[in-house]
Formats: structure tokens, sequence, C-alpha cells
């Protein structure tokens, strides 16, 4: 993708017309989704973007939408749970060991898993994230600190999730290190709780005030604030951003060290990606001296798939979701869907599907639900096979992940 045509203006009016972007599974995407992404592509400091096959409307730029401005990052194209992350670890026992001893995996994910709004361990648990300097570089982050700690190792409500599975390996030579084979899998869902829902709303706020223009534009468009990178707020944000990726790591780590320890299990690989962040990165841009332009590009529930990228995108709490390696496909800015993305909004699920529809659907595959609301519902998502199959050209199969007992929450609220 050649940016070299684009011009950015960090103070400039919108663009009357959206810049190009390409589409993925553009047949499963609704038209407010388009809106929505058609709008970010108008913003001065736009220079590229993408749209992946899962997306469905978010707060100002859809999910599943991959943008790249210049020096600007925009707190809701990153979005409320910031780095939102997956992670697998693969364990060399067989998955059948969670036919023959179910209720020793579901006693491990009651015991070791906590989920919904707020929701703390008493003692925290410990993990050296608590150590980084980064917490006293300002206030908002010193404040947040104690309420971080006391949530790690927490999931929350919505999709978040922690499962027990069958993991098949299918690529021989693969860069998991494992052979083509079916092994046991543990698979969550979750971001940085509490905390990056806080910086999210704290900065969100100062990008709105910063650009009252998007607001006198109408739509959702306020909710595009950007925070150029060269100033206070944004260097702020930015540092707050990446302190929340590596909370959420350490989120999964403390969640994955404590259902394996539980179970008696030691992993053979671990597989993880976040997304709902945004990173520096580099576009060809033929004006360049060395022929490219750093840029920054925002994953809003988009999975990175450079090439050679290993990623996971999961399916719902009834169907498969896949270990996959990027192939850095450059009109989609290295990226993927973040899963299989939503049919319906959580109120409309909840008034279209009924406890007996979705249990049936669960029985049918053999799958043990614990928590959950209809709100998450499978036939609340679209078809995973469909929407994996129309991203082939961003990325490559490597394993299949079942899920077999799944730990989610019955709270409905996002966070």
């Amino acid at each position: 993708m050649d940016t070299s045509h684009i011009q950015t203006n960090l103070y400039g009016e919108l663009r009357e017309q959206p810049l190009p972007y390409a589409v993925y599974g553009e047949a499963y995407i609704d038209a407010n989704s388009r809106k929505q992404m058609d709008n970010a592509m108008r913003l001065p400091v736009t220079v590229a973007g993408a749209l992946m096959p899962d997306a469905h409307v978010g707060y100002g730029l859809p999910i599943g939408g991959v943008l790249a401005t210049e020096n600007a990052v925009i707190p809701y194209a990153v979005g409320v749970d910031i780095a939102c992350r997956m992670r697998l670890s693969i364990f060399p026992e067989s998955a059948i060991m969670i036919g023959q001893q179910k209720g020793r995996f579901e006693k491990v994910l009651r015991e070791q898993t906590r989920f919904g709004a707020g929701v703390e361990w008493k003692p925290p648990m410990d993990d050296e994230v608590m150590d980084d300097p980064d917490w006293e570089a300002h206030g908002l982050l010193r404040a947040l600190k104690d309420k971080a700690h006391k949530q790690l190792g927490t999931s929350g409500s919505g999709n978040h999730f922690v499962e027990w599975g069958e993991v098949e390996v299918l690529a021989a030579n693969s860069p998991l290190g494992l052979k083509p084979g079916k092994y046991l899998g543990l698979l969550s869902h979750s971001g940085s709780r509490g905390f990056g829902a806080r910086v999210c709303e704290h900065f969100s706020a100062i990008a709105k005030h910063m650009h009252p223009e998007l607001k006198q534009a109408g739509g959702d468009l306020s909710h595009l604030g950007w925070l150029p990178l060269n100033t206070s707020p944004g260097q702020e944000y930015w540092l707050a951003m990446n302190l929340a990726g590596r909370y959420a790591a350490a989120n999964h780590r403390v969640i994955h060290h404590n259902a394996a320890k539980a179970a008696g299990l030691k992993p053979a690989a671990v597989v993880e990606n976040h997304h709902n962040f945004a990173w520096k990165e580099w576009v060809a841009d033929t004006s360049a001296q060395d022929g490219r332009r750093e840029v920054v590009v925002h994953r809003k529930g988009a999975t990175p798939a450079g090439a050679e990228v290993l990623g996971i995108i999961p399916g719902s709490m009834g169907d498969v979701g896949y270990v996959v390696s990027g192939r850095g496909q450059a009109d989609a800015l290295s990226s993927a869907s973040h899963g299989a993305g939503r049919l319906m909004s959580r109120t409309q699920a909840t008034k279209s599907i009924t406890k007996t529809m979705r249990d049936e659907y669960l029985r049918e595959r053999g799958i043990i639900l614990l928590g959950g609301g209809l709100d998450e519902a499978p036939q609340v998502y679209k078809n995973i096979n469909e929407v994996i199959n129309a991203q082939s050209d961003l990325v490559d199969i490597l394993a299949r992940f079942s899920p077999k007992v799944v730990m989610m929450t019955n709270d409905p609220r996002d966070i």
C-alpha cells in the first residue's frame, strides 16, 4: 500500500470524501459499520484503513476496523478494553481427559477464575507487572494502580471467557513446535479490565474537547477525536496504553499459570496476541527517502497478522476457533479479524434467543457451559468458517480449537 499521495493535517478539516480502503468479507458487513469506517477515513490525520469480515458497530471506529494515522492516536479507535487479548496454552496431554474427568476441569475453572464487572481477587494476585515504573508516570496511573492490582488475574463480562478444549494441530513443521495431532488446550479472552476502561474514558474526554469540530459534524464523529503524539495528552495516553498492554498480558499469564498448576499440567506451547491497541508501524511511501512512512496503526477488534506472526481467531462459546499465521497483506495493514463478529446487539440477542435454543446448540456439540448469558449465545455470532474463508489472503491456518468446557459471566455488562 503506497501512501505517498496522502496528505494529513493534525488540525485540518474533515475530507469531503473518505479515502479508499480494503474490505474483506463485504457480504458479512452491515451498512452502519461501513458508515463508521467511512467517517474514520475522512479524518485529516488518516493515512489508510481496512475493514475485517467480523466487523460490527462500535464507538467511533467499528469493531473489526483497522486505521492508520500520522502522528496521532485515537482513544476510541483503540477501544474501551485496551489491549484485550487472547492466550492459548497447548498441553502435551490428550483432550480426551476432559471427557474422562469433567469434574476436575470444571473445578479448575470455578476455583481459579473470576468473572464480571468490578470483580477482584482477595488477596490480590502478584506479577512483576505491578512493579513496572510506569505506574508512577502520571497521576491517573498512580490512582488506578491499586484497582488494577486487585483485578489482576480476573476476566470481564461480555464476550470474555476461559475454556478448556481440544487443539488440533493441522500443519506439519508448524511454528508451534508440535506434530500434527490433537492436544489439550486452555484458551482465554480478556483485557485490561477497569484500569483500561478508565484510561480510555479519561483520554477520550480530552480528545473530544480538543476537536469540537467533530461534534459539530454530527453522527458519532466526536468519538474519533485524536491526540497528537507530540502533545502531553498524546504522550501520556501512549504510555498508559502500552502499560495496559503489559498488564493485559500479565492478566492472562496469571490465569493460565493458576489453572495449569491446579490441573497439574505444564504447557508445551503458548500462543498469544492482543487487539484493541495501536502500534507504530511502517507503510510504503515512494515519496520518502527510504521508501516508507511511519504511521500509527489502530486495530480495534482486529488481530495483528504480519508475515509469520501467530494469532488466535476464536469463534463463539459453541464454535471452533483458529490458530493462524499472518501473511503480512499490505492492503489489510497486516491485520485479520479477531473473531467471528456479532450478528446482533446484546439487546436483540436477549429478545431473540431463548435458553433452550442456546443450550440445545451446545448440547449437540458436547459443550459444557459454566455461566454465560444469552447475549453471548452462539446464534448471535457470524459463521466463523465463512469469516475465516473471507480472509484467506490474510492468514494461514495452523490449528483448530474446539471448546469443551466454557467459563463466562452471567453479567451482561461489557467491562
